[in-house]
């Protein structure tokens, strides 16, 4: 026993006395311009490597450095840098002919610069290529250690594993003008890579401005005219998407929020489809609105032209509780800009469950009020960027009310509506008006408001972008409940027309009489038929102010 241990013992010395002499006595970075060789020329890109180092107890090859030179329509700045590449070879091939056999490639806190032109290129997209960019023409004829020339085409490269660990990817535009989106601690992990096969992948990334992702699936075979069009399937799952930082949006369209996606992706290298549920959290969908206050679900199905950079939204059920809407229609981009032309439906929506979207939306009602009960309809156009669309449609309301806003009140300003008593909610029986919401503001024509209480507002007005009022509106008023208000008038009857303005703010609306309107009729009525009623004409005057003629005087 003693002396088969002794045996064992000698034996497991030799074996670290051959594992620490290896490494000197197998020269590789002699193999240094053949994997330089083979990269570039399966790349189509000029690489570099540093020192190579031989472990015999990991069975790998480290380099010190790694930089992928970019397509040179983009710029000097290499498209990778890494500080350490760890190569996975087959030892024997090696220690005993010298030949490298790579199983796996692992690259250690790569950075990585992916650029986009305005027609829709990428700097990765000749990667591979059979259009090899110059760099690729250059590089240097591969050849083994024993002066064998090696094959290097790109149908006979394969690994078994590749992997990024722990890198930093930046996004952003070849001109330069926009600041790029960076995505840290990007993990990606391949599976028998080949150029001319299907392989499975997963990446995972933390996203710019917090939340994560994580993309789950296969691609391949790498398109050899433009890597950017190589087919594709997955899962995406996205969790806690910052909508403003991540640059999925244009900033300038104000949309902003916190999102969760499930989905797919599917590409066949010409049209990427998408399909899947977003759940929004504080979204928000104008410059000037302020979060909702309550969650956004839009589940929908895409359709994306790789070539033309536009795409088709066949599907958008947005869902705001109990609320429905469906949106439909094009898309396109162009430059840093996304076109839409687009349809919005929605039939009886429960107001109740929109009102937490009105300030997302940029909806600012009276100060103190909110919308309580009735229902909302629409059929709204929306075109234009997305960063300032503009959007027309007709918009209803039925049986709702304005609570903690008293109309009355604010009519007592003309003195011809003061008596109207509509309490300290306002009933609406109807609201409808044609919108034109742009950018310059908003217009609502055919403006037609049936308040039980008071009568039917009908007219037409203006929001400016700052929320400034300026409405021309007339007062019908009609029943018994008026009846009084229109002998206040000077109408004389159970019915009549009072025009008036509304100013001041969303916030803070005005009401004050259109003096030269009420002026126009009542000295219209007033001198009707052959004789003139001249009285009934001072009494209107008069009446404008407060003041009404005493008899006898």
């Amino acid at each position: 026993m003693k002396r088969a241990a002794k045996i064992i013992g000698i034996l497991i010395l030799i074996l670290l006395v051959v594992a620490i002499a290896l490494p000197f006595l197998v020269n590789v970075n002699s193999f240094r311009p053949t994997i330089e060789s083979q990269a570039s020329s399966a790349l189509g890109r000029r690489v570099t490597i540093g020192n190579l180092k031989l472990s015999i107890l990991t069975g790998s090859v480290s380099a010190d450095d790694l930089a992928i030179a970019d397509d040179p329509a983009f710029g000097k700045t290499p498209f990778v840098t890494a500080k350490a590449l760890n190569v996975g070879v087959e030892l024997m091939p090696l220690v005993l002919n010298k030949t490298l056999h790579v199983t796996d490639l692992t690259l250690d806190r790569p950075q990585i610069v992916l650029l986009r032109t305005p027609a829709g290129k990428w700097n990765f997209s000749s990667l591979g290529g059979s259009n090899a960019s110059p760099a690729r023409d250059k590089a240097p004829a591969s050849a083994d250690p024993k002066g064998n020339t090696t094959d290097q085409s790109l149908e006979n490269l394969s690994v078994a594993k590749l992997n990024v660990n722990n890198g930093r990817v930046s996004i952003g535009d070849a001109n330069g003008k926009s600041k790029p989106h960076v995505y840290d601690n990007v993990n990606v992990a391949i599976r028998n890579f080949s150029f001319s096969s299907q392989f499975p992948f997963t990446v995972a990334a933390d996203l710019p401005g917090g939340g994560n992702l994580k993309l789950d699936g296969k691609a391949g075979p790498i398109n050899p005219n433009d890597a950017a069009q190589t087919p594709l399937e997955a899962k995406l799952d996205v969790k806690r998407l910052d909508l403003a930082a991540s640059g999925f949006v244009d900033p300038a369209s104000g949309i902003a929020g916190l999102a969760d996606f499930d989905g797919a992706v599917a590409s066949d290298g010409r049209v990427l489809r998408s399909n899947g549920t977003m759940k929004a959290d504080k979204l928000k969908m104008s410059a000037k609105g302020s979060p909702a206050g309550r969650p956004v679900e839009v589940r929908y199905a895409t359709d994306y032209n790789l070539q033309s950079q536009s795409g088709a939204l066949s599907k958008a059920d947005v869902a705001i509780g109990k609320a429905l809407a469906q949106l439909t229609g094009n898309y396109e981009t162009r430059g840093d800009a996304t076109l839409v032309n687009m349809k919005l439906n929605a039939q009886n929506m429960p107001v109740d469950d929109l009102q937490a979207m009105l300030p997302a939306l940029g909806v600012v009602l009276p100060s103190g009020s909110s919308l309580k009960g009735g229902t909302l309809s629409t059929a709204l156009a929306i075109s234009g960027p997305v960063a300032k669309p503009v959007i027309t449609g007709p918009i209803k309301l039925v049986q709702t009310k304005l609570a903690g806003f008293n109309l009355g009140s604010k009519l007592s300003a003309i003195n011809a509506l003061s008596g109207a008593q509509t309490g300290s909610d306002t009933s609406i029986q109807n609201f409808s008006t044609d919108a034109h919401v742009a950018p310059d503001g908003v217009r609502t024509e055919n403006v037609d408001l049936i308040i039980p209480a008071l009568g039917t507002l009908t007219g037409t007005g203006t929001i400016s972008p700052s929320g400034a009022l300026n409405y021309h509106m007339t007062a019908n008023l009609a029943g018994t409940a008026v009846t009084g208000l229109s002998q206040i008038a000077g109408l004389g009857g159970k019915g009549g027309s009072i025009p008036f303005f509304i100013q001041g703010t969303t916030s803070d609306p005005k009401f004050v009489p259109d003096v030269q309107g009420i002026l126009n009729s009542r000295l219209k009525s007033g001198f009707q038929g052959n004789k003139p009623n001249t009285g009934s004409a001072v009494d209107a005057i008069t009446g404008l102010f407060g003041k009404k003629k005493k008899p006898n005087q």
